[in-house]
């Protein structure tokens, strides 16, 4: 199929982008790197009346640190991650997590923001935001507002990015340590979507976890915290007993649906076996 007819805007400014916005309404759509919305577009999912491309807004393109966060604007490109030094000493979790993200190709053209703006449940960034206890930065044009990546995700594909709104970047605390972290996903083939992936972190002092958050993707609707697990685990040195306790409890925290290649009790059993082996990467094991 092709796309539907639609206007076209490459605006220069932020002031221009919000100027189409409210002009349009919910008849425009925000284009940054594409890789969602130009299949939707192309299967008529979506059929904008304006596509407002804000590739050169130079602003939304910076990784930086200010004070004691990371700030990762909008427009940065899933590659820009992968091999930003900044990501590497500060996020060791989101540059343990790139290589995971699609193809090479998908990873050249694909945005941080987008991925958070599209809130797929089982993409990568999203867990990682909330794992790492992230703010979401959004803007009307008048002002600016925070959120909890924990909060920002509300349901599939729903966010809480507010009519006239765009996400500008997302702002991280420093991982310094002690502060360790831990990825683990499983999907078919390397880039396929996860099966079921964990993104962990946590305070590790002695083989004793503190302030642990771990958070799985592809069992739900959201980036899905292990509340139960944490607790468990949690101002511990945990033994077998502590990891087969936390293991049963995600039956109160996951809740997977089965899919034309795995069960729902498949991606149950797996999410107990990915927590594991994050544990153990947290504890240096």
């Amino acid at each position: 199929m092709k796309a539907p007819n639609f206007d076209y805007a490459r605006p220069k400014s932020l002031q221009e982008v919000f100027r189409l916005l409210r002009e349009y309404g919910e008849e425009a759509r925000i284009l940054a790197g594409g890789q969602t919305l130009l299949a939707t577009l192309n299967m008529r999912l979506s059929e904008p009346a304006m596509l407002i491309d804000i590739n050169q807004l130079d602003a939304l393109k910076r990784i930086e640190l200010i004070g004691d966060r990371l700030r990762i604007a909008a427009l940065v490109r899933h590659c820009e991650i992968e091999t930003s030094p900044l990501i590497a000493a500060h996020l060791p979790l989101l540059y343990k997590a790139a290589p995971h993200v699609a193809h090479a190709a998908i990873r050249n053209r694909g945005t941080f923001g987008g991925s958070i703006a599209v809130a797929d449940p089982a993409a990568e960034w999203p867990a990682c935001a909330v794992a790492m206890d992230a703010q979401v930065v959004l803007t009307d044009g008048s002002r600016e507002r925070k959120i909890s990546a924990s909060d920002f995700f509300i349901d599939l594909y729903q966010t809480d990015l507010r009519p006239g709104e765009i996400i500008v970047a997302c702002e991280f605390p420093l991982a310094s340590p002690p502060r360790r972290t831990a990825f683990v996903e499983l999907a078919r083939r390397h880039g396929d979507y996860a099966i079921v992936g964990v993104a962990a972190s946590g305070e590790g002092h002695d083989g004793v976890l503190n302030d642990l958050r771990i958070v799985f993707f592809g069992v739900g609707n959201t980036p899905v915290r292990a509340l139960g697990a944490e607790a468990i685990l949690n101002g511990r040195r945990p033994q077998a007993e502590d990891l087969r306790r936390a293991r049963e409890s995600l039956a109160e925290d996951v809740s997977p649906s089965g899919d034309l290649y795995s069960s729902a009790q498949t991606k149950q059993h797996l999410a107990g076996v990915l927590m594991q082996r994050a544990v153990s990467e947290l504890l240096g094991e």
